[in-house]
This record gives C-alpha cells, sequence and structure tokens, in this order.
C-alpha cells in the first residue's frame, strides 16, 4: 500500500506527481529542483546556491516522514551541464557521510523542468 507524502518544507508539484510516496519502510521522492517551498521562486543565483535549495527540499520531505539522510540508499542526480558536477557535488557531499553514503548516478540531460541546471531524487529506507 502506498502513502502520498505531502509537505510544505518542499515545493508543491507542478505536475501529476506526488512530491514522494511511502511504501512500507521504503520512501521514493519525485525529482527536487531549486524551488523555493516558502515563495514559489526558483533559487538560480548560481549552481552551488542552487544545489543547496534542492538538498533542503529532499531533507523538507525526509523531514516529514521522520527520516535523514542517513536513511537514503540511493540517489539520482541530473545536471544539465556536466560542467557543474564538481561544485553539485561539493554540496551533495555536505549532506552525507562519505563513509555511509548511499548508491548514486549521476547523468546529464539536455533540459530540465524550468530549465533548471540540476534536480535531485532519492531513495530512502527507515
Amino acid at each position: 500500500m502506498k502513502k502520498i507524502i505531502t509537505t510544505t518544507n518542499a515545493p508543491a508539484p507542478i505536475g501529476p506527481y506526488s512530491q514522494a510516496i511511502l511504501t512500507g519502510n521504503t520512501l521514493y521522492t519525485s525529482g527536487q529542483i531549486a524551488i523555493n517551498p516558502e515563495t514559489g521562486e526558483l533559487v538560480m543565483d548560481d549552481i552551488k546556491s542552487e544545489a543547496e535549495m534542492v538538498m533542503k527540499n529532499i531533507k523538507g520531505i525526509l523531514d516529514e516522514v521522520g527520516m535523514t539522510f542517513e536513511h537514503v540508499i540511493k540517489t539520482t542526480i541530473f545536471l544539465s551541464d556536466m560542467n557543474n558536477f564538481s561544485q553539485v557535488n561539493e554540496v551533495y557531499g555536505s549532506y552525507f557521510n562519505e563513509e555511509t553514503a548511499p548508491a548514486r548516478e549521476t547523468v546529464a540531460v539536455a533540459a530540465l523542468p524550468k530549465f533548471v541546471n540540476v534536480e535531485i531524487s532519492v531513495i530512502a529506507v527507515k
């Protein structure tokens, strides 16, 4: 059975999808982009601030279900430009313990929703 997860600590969906789905002890988040949930505005001052907003949005969803980044077992990072990898990786890495970091793939794509530079989704297990 699936439970739809909704929180004001992450941006509202901009299409026919949920912020996250909890099934049993496993949480699947939709891809998060750098929309500030308080203002509804994109945070795109620079790639690091954009990545930071994405990670804060993921944290908001994790918090809603009583999880932390330690519960994350898998992430997917989408970048519109692989030249941003090192800066996004620096922000991303600050949220994880390197010794227990989740599995991950990072892929470059032609474009992302709202023409952002980074989108990240996670799978977490409690």
